[in-house]
């Protein structure tokens, strides 16, 4: 394993842990969305699948049942646990206009055309997409707490070092996959923005990050 993939990963489980951390102790979910959330649950779900028929590492093996465990807690925690606290007026993105093209894609580029395979790329595809409902909230309420705005920074930055774990694969192994490459690539445009703005405003100290006003 490369230091690069090693270095997404750890991104990508404090992106979680600080989501978590903020739910938990302020006792609330307000600026979550957790539309987004479920679709990031379906895709650890669908990707994971060969969880208990393929070993690959015992690190593959414990990263995966810790990404399911926390990505369900944190669905819990928005549904259940605190579900009064949970902004359901402003979480309205229409999500299935994200998995109807996404469930056709998995149809139509895949590597092979078998359940398991078609469920991979499936969760690879929604994963570029499973942040806009979060997104799409900031954007609806033109602000975000700097604590969830750490977490995306986070989210982003584990898409990004992925990216360079692709590039140093390439060049080390020979290693391309097409289909995991363009959908990562997708998704880190969508942090962009949020990236300049993180930057910019959250970094200096500000306790919301507020979005500028259309002109």
């Amino acid at each position: 394993m490369n230091v690069f993939r090693l270095a997404g990963d750890v991104s990508h489980l404090v992106a979680i842990i600080i989501l978590l951390v903020k739910i938990w102790r302020s006792k609330s979910c307000a600026g979550i969305s957790g539309k987004s959330q479920v679709l990031f649950a379906l895709v650890f779900t669908t990707r994971y699948l060969d969880l208990f028929t393929v070993f690959i590492s015992a690190y593959n093996t414990i990263m995966k049942v810790v990404f399911l465990a926390m990505s369900y807690a944190t669905v819990y925690l928005i549904y259940m646990r605190f579900r009064n606290m949970y902004d359901s007026e402003n979480d309205t993105f229409r999500v299935e206009f994200l998995l109807v093209p996404v469930i056709g894609l998995s149809f139509l580029e895949n590597y092979a055309f078998t359940p398991l395979e078609i469920l991979w790329t499936f969760s690879i595809f929604l994963e570029a997409v499973a942040i806009m409902p979060q997104l799409f909230m900031i954007t609806k309420t033109g602000e975000a707490e700097s604590i969830t705005t750490h977490y995306l920074f986070f989210l982003g930055l584990y898409r990004a070092l992925y990216i360079a774990n692709w590039v140093w694969r390439y060049h080390t192994e020979e290693f391309f996959d097409q289909i995991a490459v363009v959908s990562g690539v997708v998704q880190t445009i969508f942090y962009c923005d949020f990236f300049y703005l993180y930057v910019t405003r959250v970094l200096r100290g500000k306790a919301k990050m507020i979005l500028p006003m259309p002109i």
